[in-house]
């Protein structure tokens, strides 16, 4: 039988979690290392109108998936994902490391505890870089071995994670929560945690939506290494995000330019002197972008600039832009009975209850969050201590 084939990177977080889900469910495929496989860069190219678009996944049948989520491999190999059970103490919608620190505090407190997650667990955390802060790691430690870590400890307690699943929406009774999967499963929770975290967001300038995956990315760990000896390239966003990311690319280009819309630098003050001072890093302040100018083969050419306080407007020259200009929450399925602010994010009182009943949230989708990995992990061990108390009380 013809096997599967999987083009892709050693360093890429989404080839990664295909290859994990294709591990888990048993399905057997052929690695393809694309990293100095010039035969494969090509095929890769090929298949993807120039882009170098990974994991790119080619079929026994000719039909391909590019850089598909979970959900989309889920469906095309036909597999089942449907939880064990109909009935929960707890439903999380989401798993990253706020998601999962509740699971593992609930499960602990013998709660039986589902989590279920559109893409792959680990959140954001799992496909960054490096963390350098969080407690208990002097040396650091890879996103997504912390991810992995999270998630090894949530199935020793007994969480069942169900992946390439969303929650498509729910509804408060009497009993509980009733919660409806994309798969079209009904669960009954009696409570239930949103966590679904955010969304890196676009410029909505001229050319993005064209060149995203042929110049424009949103993560450095997954398209940075694409990019080895590249002359300029460009950050836009000078907060927490974008310095970090910035700092990871220059170990592939001969310089990095950070783009600011203000007069300062918004991330924390080591970060800024780590770029500040850095000999291959340069910040350009009060710019915002115009328009993304391509070449005729279809890729990053430049960027056109606007300086806001002059109006001039230049073209700055880059071989690929990552754009960290914040983050929007996932929260445009939620059903209207959730209470959010004028950003989108849930509003919580101090036990983590939204405006609904039974129904919590934490992580970087909770109004008032810090979205910062340490506060995400104590959120969700503040929210599943809550949780206890609030299921107390109704027996």
């Amino acid at each position: 039988m013809q096997k599967l084939r999987v083009i892709g990177a050693s360093w890429c977080p989404d080839c990664k979690r295909a290859k994990v889900f294709l591990g888990q469910h048993r399905i057997p495929y052929e690695w393809v290392d694309m990293e100095d496989n010039d035969a494969a860069i090509a095929e890769v190219e090929q298949l993807n109108g120039g882009k170098r678009s990974i994991p790119t996944i080619i079929f026994p049948d000719g039909s391909i998936l590019v850089e598909p989520s979970n959900d989309e491999l889920a469906d095309k190999l036909e597999i089942s994902r449907s939880a064990d059970n109909d009935c929960y103490d707890l439903v999380i919608a989401g798993g990253g490391p706020a998601s999962l620190t509740t699971a593992i505090y609930a499960a602990r407190e013998n709660l039986k505890v589902l989590i279920v997650e559109k893409s792959a667990v680990g959140g954001q955390a799992g496909v960054t870089e490096r963390f350098d802060n969080y407690p208990g790691f002097p040396d650091g430690i890879g996103g997504a071995e912390l991810a992995e870590r999270f998630a090894l400890q949530a199935t020793k307690h007994g969480v069942e994670i169900l992946q390439a699943v969303r929650v498509e929406t729910f509804t408060s009774n009497d009993m509980g929560v009733d919660v409806l999967t994309s798969t079209n499963q009904m669960i009954q929770a009696r409570a239930l945690v949103l966590a679904t975290g955010s969304t890196y967001r676009r410029t909505d300038a001229i050319g993005e939506d064209d060149l995203i995956g042929a110049g424009i990315h949103f993560c450095a760990t997954c398209d940075g290494p694409f990019y080895k000896d590249a002359k300029e390239l460009v950050v836009l966003g000078g907060g927490n995000s974008g310095l970090e990311e910035g700092l990871f690319l220059t170990q592939f280009a001969e310089h990095v330019t950070v783009i600011e819309r203000g007069s300062t630098l918004k991330g924390s003050k080591l970060l800024q002197e780590k770029v500040l001072n850095h000999k291959k890093m340069s910040v350009t302040f009060n710019c915002g972008v115009k328009e993304f100018t391509s070449t005729t083969g279809g890729k990053l050419r430049s960027v056109i600039l606007e300086e806001l306080n002059t109006g001039r407007v230049y073209e700055h020259v880059a071989d690929g832009a990552f754009v960290f200009i914040g983050l929007d929450p996932n929260t445009k399925w939620l059903p209207s009975g959730i209470a959010l602010d004028e950003r989108g994010f849930i509003k919580t009182d101090n036990m983590f209850q939204t405006s609904i009943a039974g129904v919590f949230a934490a992580g970087d989708v909770r109004a008032g969050s810090t979205k910062q990995l340490a506060s995400a992990v104590g959120e969700g061990a503040a929210t599943a201590i809550q949780i206890r108390y609030y299921l107390d009380s109704l027996n």
